[in-house]
């Protein structure tokens, strides 16, 4: 695998927006006070027609995204994950799934790599609440290509749309010629002793357990799972029906999130054993942002450790 360099999926969200706003004057963004840290400043900056900063008023700003697109805008809406997704739940459920619109959701600093903001700025929980609305795509890129791609797959597709990004760099690993389609996982790893499916920022920390594991000779299938919703169920059937046993990885609440959605299609189609790993029922904590991932347990060796459990139920 090779990597390169570090840069956060926040800033391919930003250069996506900007790329799409010179190719289509319907595209609009939405900001709610926080500008320049959820990288759309730039847009902002080229686009100030077709920019509003509504304020710390996220409500009001779903609102005013959903007249745009009723006026056949393509809005894209973006602030701190748990701000875009927790404060205006009740307006994104009956303004924009309710009524379908195309409004296009981006959460920005989800995690806990926000780091020193702590637990109320680190988004845990935004993936269980988006999913579950009808009629809402939930896609989380893994790096910086990835989010570039998912904007502009997004902004092609009608209806309503959230997309999960970070704050920090992290490691590129997927280029421009790599796949990406919403719905449509990628095996970027092959094996038949386990299958570890992660999403965002975990997918690389799948890839080092991965290559950990070899050394143990064991061979580990590693997906990137970057739509939850819909999710790829040809993808997870097939590789629980190869491997046996399956491993998923999130920067999320257990609870709802990535590994419940993953286990909902294997109970109903194809059981096996899962273990999950991601954050287990707990808030986030101030912090330096890689410390807190391994302090919480979401780094490979504790990947490698959850497939060494798990291979003893195959």
């Amino acid at each position: 695998m090779k990597v390169y360099g570090k840069k956060a999926t926040r800033f391919g969200f930003g250069e996506a927006l900007v790329e799409i706003g010179e190719k289509n004057s319907k595209i609009f963004v939405l900001g709610a006070d926080t500008v320049s840290s959820v990288s759309i400043n730039s847009f902002q900056k080229s686009f100030p027609e077709r920019f509003i900063n509504v304020g710390i008023a996220e409500n009001n700003l779903i609102g005013i995204a959903s007249g745009l697109a009723i006026a056949g805008f393509i809005p894209f809406v973006s602030t701190y994950g748990i701000f875009s997704t927790g404060r205006p739940w009740e307006q994104i459920r009956t303004t924009v799934c309710y009524s379908n619109l195309n409004v296009k959701i981006a959460g920005s600093h989800s995690g806990l790599m926000v780091g020193p903001d702590g637990a109320t700025h680190q988004a845990l929980e935004e993936i269980a609440i988006m999913r579950c609305l009808p009629r809402m795509k939930v896609i989380v890129p893994c790096d910086f290509i990835e989010a570039k791609k998912t904007v502009i797959a997004s902004a092609g597709i009608d209806g309503p749309v959230y997309i999960r990004y970070g704050r920090e760099d992290t490691p590129i690993f997927t280029n421009e010629d790599t796949p990406f389609e919403i719905g449509k996982a990628n095996i970027l790893r092959d094996g038949d002793d386990v299958a570890i499916m992660a999403c965002g920022t975990m997918v690389y920390e799948s890839l080092m357990a991965a290559k950990i594991l070899e050394q143990k000779g064991i061979k580990a299938k590693v997906i990137n799972i970057h739509t939850i919703k819909p999710i790829d169920e040809k993808i997870i059937i097939d590789a629980a029906k190869e491997c046996g046993v399956v491993v998923t990885v999130e920067e999320h609440q257990i609870y709802g999130g990535f590994g419940s959605a993953v286990s909902e299609v294997l109970v109903k189609n194809y059981p096996v054993p899962v273990e999950m790993i991601g954050i287990n029922d707990r808030f986030g904590e101030s912090g330096n942002a890689y410390d807190l991932i391994c302090k919480f347990g979401l780094k490979d060796l504790n990947i490698v450790d959850a497939v060494l459990k798990i291979l003893k139920r195959k």
